[in-house]
C-alpha cells in the first residue's frame, strides 16, 4: 500500500492487497480514530473506484482506488447547515440554521453544529476541539458562538452575565400585540416529563425575564424583538404563550399553525466582550424573509 496525494482536501491511496476498508483506513489514516473514520464512511466521504461507500466491511482488493475527501465535504455540510461568522484562536461564531441540533441526542448524533464545526477545526490540526458555550433550540436560526478550548468555555459561561452586553432575538407570533413593548418576569422550572412551565411561584423555578419590543403586526401575526435579561431553556417561547401570543410554529407551546414550515423565532444579535483580548464583539442577522412577509 502507498499513499498518493495527501493535502487538506482530499487523499488519494492505492490498494495493493485485499484488505477490508476500515482496516485499510486505519492503517493509512494514522491520526485518525475509528469514529473519525466511521464519520467519514457516514459522511460519504470515502470513495471506492470513484463511488462513495459507506460501508466499513467493504471488501478491497489489489488495484482499487481509495479517496478520502476532506475539507470540500466539510465546509459543504457547514454551507449547508450553517455559515461561520468569525473565528480566531479562541472561539467561532456561527450562523446556526433552523432544523440543526446545537449537540447530539439520543435520536441524531452526527448532524449537529458541534460535530460539524469539530470536524472543521480538526482539518486544522488533528488535535483540536470545540466545546459548547450555549445553545439554540433545534428550530431557532442565529447567532451561535462555540469555545476552543475548556478556558475559552470557562471563562464564557462563568462570566455570562457580565461578558454578554445584548442578546436579542426577532420573533413571529401569533395574533396582534397591542403593546408597543413590554416585561414578562416568571419562574421557569422543567417537569419530570421534560416540559418547561412557568410559574409566578418564586419557590417553583429560576426567574427569567423577557423584554419585548413589536416592530409591527396584522390581525394574525406580529413581528417582536425580544431580549433577554436571563437565558432560560425555552423561555421566550413559554413566555409568549404566557402572554396570549405563542411564537408561530410552535405547537409545544401552544401555536395554533405552522405558516413558515418552522419555528418563528431568530437569534438575531449578540455581543460580547472577547475572553481574552478583552475586545467588544458584536454580531448581527437580518430575520429571515419568510417573518417579514407574514407581517
Amino acid at each position: 500500500m502507498r499513499t498518493g496525494q495527501h493535502n487538506k482536501e482530499e487523499s488519494a491511496l492505492e490498494v495493493k492487497d485485499e484488505i477490508i476498508l476500515m482496516q485499510f483506513l486505519l492503517q493509512n489514516l494514522k491520526q485518525k480514530s475509528r469514529d473519525n473514520v466511521k464519520s467519514l464512511l457516514r459522511n460519504k466521504r470515502v470513495l471506492v473506484n470513484e463511488q462513495p461507500v459507506t460501508q466499513f466491511n467493504h471488501p478491497l482488493k489489489p488495484g482499487d482506488r481509495v479517496e478520502v475527501k476532506w475539507e470540500a465535504a466539510i465546509e459543504g455540510s457547514i454551507n449547508r447547515n450553517m455559515s461561520i461568522l468569525y473565528e480566531d484562536d479562541h472561539l467561532i461564531v456561527i450562523d446556526k440554521h433552523a432544523g440543526l441540533l446545537t449537540i447530539a441526542t439520543d435520536k441524531e448524533k452526527d448532524r449537529t453544529a458541534y460535530t460539524m464545526l469539530s470536524s472543521h477545526v480538526k482539518l486544522q490540526n488533528p488535535a483540536n476541539r470545540i466545546f459548547i458555550v450555549h445553545r439554540l433550540d433545534r428550530d431557532t436560526s442565529g447567532v451561535m458562538m462555540f469555545a476552543k478550548s475548556e478556558k475559552v468555555q470557562s471563562i464564557m459561561q462563568s462570566e455570562w452575565k457580565e461578558r454578554v452586553k445584548e442578546r436579542t432575538y426577532i420573533a413571529v407570533v401569533e395574533g396582534k400585540v397591542e403593546e408597543h413593548e413590554g416585561k414578562i418576569s416568571s419562574y421557569i422550572y422543567e417537569s419530570k416529563s421534560l416540559v418547561m412551565h412557568s410559574s409566578q411561584n418564586p419557590e417553583k423555578g429560576e426567574l427569567a425575564v423577557t423584554r419585548f419590543r413589536t416592530l409591527k403586526s396584522n390581525s394574525d401575526f406580529s413581528l417582536l424583538e425580544v431580549s433577554l435579561e436571563t437565558g432560560k431553556k425555552n423561555q421566550i417561547r413559554i413566555h409568549m404563550q404566557e402572554i396570549g401570543h405563542s411564537v408561530a410554529g410552535d405547537r409545544k407551546y401552544g401555536a395554533s399553525g405552522n405558516p413558515i414550515g418552522r419555528l418563528g423565532l431568530h437569534a438575531s444579535v449578540l455581543a460580547f466582550v472577547h475572553p481574552v483580548t478583552g475586545k467588544e464583539m458584536r454580531f448581527e442577522l437580518k430575520a429571515p424573509a419568510k417573518f417579514r412577509r407574514l407581517c
